[in-house]
């Protein structure tokens, strides 16, 4: 017979084997519950909320919260709190600096059940109320991409080592699901984001002219290839009272969408202003006036605006900081130089304006600085030289032609090169 020590120490052996068996059949209905939960889902609030509120029931917590982390980002302590888990009545508490800083530095599981008096975490503070915290990593690939911690163990003692290995496991299963999450949501937001540019370059196209008017004894062409989907260059061709044609180019500082909403609002202006006076420089002067009411502060807009009178065969023109023009006549280049500051910078500019006559033959050709500073692999421009060059030779040619020899040319010269910026052409030609 056994003695009566010997029995009472087997049953109270078994007794403990129960009790791990036991916890160890609660712990794998609680991480199948977990995975059953937040395996198919893909909202990462949804799926956060999940995991807190398994966690809170698997180590009797009061509040948990999920902090995603970018690891790599310039500043890591910029961190999202996704989902908070609480008792009613209960004030959240924050996620303190001082516990984030460890994780992103030790990347392990920290248990806490004397968090003020703990000597690795000196002097840091801490919310009322917290008396015990268990945080645990989130990793994805060797790499941090969250926490998640659980505040106030329920029970006096604190949390236990059985907690931390239990809450880690919930970690390890739960991070992939939560970085697909993201991931997911990043790709929506993304998909959105493109969808939002090709309606925004939609829109764009449709204010820019389709086809050039048709002017008794001239032959006109342009085109505006923006370096992203959308762009900040504009050309117009604005109707005018007895026969007259305004012409402009312009470039808005910046490139991409705010750029073109910027550009919109130049087109607007213009057009609003040009039918008002047979003046250039009175036109840009008040279209300067008004911008500099609208535009933020450091934004600005090269323009330059002519007025072609077919019948007289004139050309009054003025510039606000643009490239100067090139002309081609009897078979020489010239600049059109005059100086203009910028709209959008001070609304007392004033600008000057200047006339030149048509020749038959002569050829007009206004860009955007896209065109001269367009730059290949080895980081070269294409500078005006090259595109005095190409108007030499191709002036004989019609305008559209000009204008896309000139094109062409710039894409040879950037090659593999993504573009430097909007490129814009207009070009008119004396029949």
């Amino acid at each position: 017979m056994p003695k009566p020590e010997a029995k009472a120490s087997a049953l109270q052996s078994l007794e403990q084997e129960n009790q791990e068996l036991r916890r160890s059949v609660e712990e794998l209905s609680l991480l199948n519950e977990l995975a059953r939960e937040i395996g198919a889902s893909v909202d990462t609030d949804n799926v956060i909320r999940k995991i807190i509120h398994q966690a809170l029931i698997s180590v009797q917590g009061e509040q948990g919260v999920i902090t995603l982390v970018e690891e790599n980002a310039e500043d890591p302590m910029n961190t999202l709190a996704r989902t908070v888990g609480s008792k009613a009545g209960q004030s959240p508490y924050r996620v303190n600096d001082s516990m984030l800083g460890w994780m992103l530095q030790y990347k392990r599981p920290l248990l806490l059940n004397d968090p003020v008096h703990d000597e690795r975490f000196r002097g840091a503070r801490w919310d009322a109320g917290v008396r015990s915290i268990l945080c645990v990593p989130l990793m994805n690939r060797s790499h941090l991409i969250g926490m998640l911690a659980v505040y106030n163990k329920k029970s006096e003692t604190g949390f236990s080592k059985n907690d931390e290995r239990l809450l880690a496991i919930m970690a390890a299963q739960s991070a992939q699901i939560v970085e697909n999450a993201r991931l997911y949501e990043e790709e929506k937001a993304l998909l959105h984001m493109r969808d939002e540019l090709r309606l925004a370059s939609d829109i764009q196209a449709s204010l820019l002219p389709k086809t050039p008017p048709e002017v008794p004894g001239y032959d006109i062409a342009g085109a505006s290839i923006p370096a992203q989907s959308v762009g900040g260059d504009y050309f117009d061709y604005i109707e005018l009272r007895d026969e007259r044609l305004g012409l402009c180019v312009a470039d808005v500082s910046g490139k991409g969408l705010p750029a073109s909403l910027l550009m919109a609002n130049v087109q607007a202006t213009l057009r609003a202003q040009a039918p008002w006076t047979d003046s250039v420089n009175v036109c840009l002067e008040r279209a300067n006036q008004l911008l500099c009411k609208s535009m933020r502060r450091g934004k600005f807009v090269t323009l330059f605006y002519g007025i072609l009178d077919s019948t007289q065969h004139h050309f009054r023109y003025a510039n606000a900081g643009h490239d100067p023009p090139l002309l081609h006549s009897a078979g020489t280049i010239k600049r059109l130089d005059l100086a203009g500051l910028a709209l959008g910078i001070r609304p007392a500019s004033t600008y000057m304006g200047d006339t030149l006559s048509f020749a038959s033959g002569d050829v007009l050709l206004i860009y955007s600085d896209g065109v001269t500073d367009a730059m290949n692999p080895m980081r070269e421009q294409f500078e005006g030289d090259r595109l005095k060059a190409l108007l030499l030779e191709h002036a004989d040619q019609p305008a559209q032609t000009i204008v896309e020899r000139v094109l062409e040319a710039v894409q040879d010269h950037m090659s593999d090169a993504p573009p430097f910026d909007d490129i814009t052409l207009l070009v008119v030609k004396r029949a």
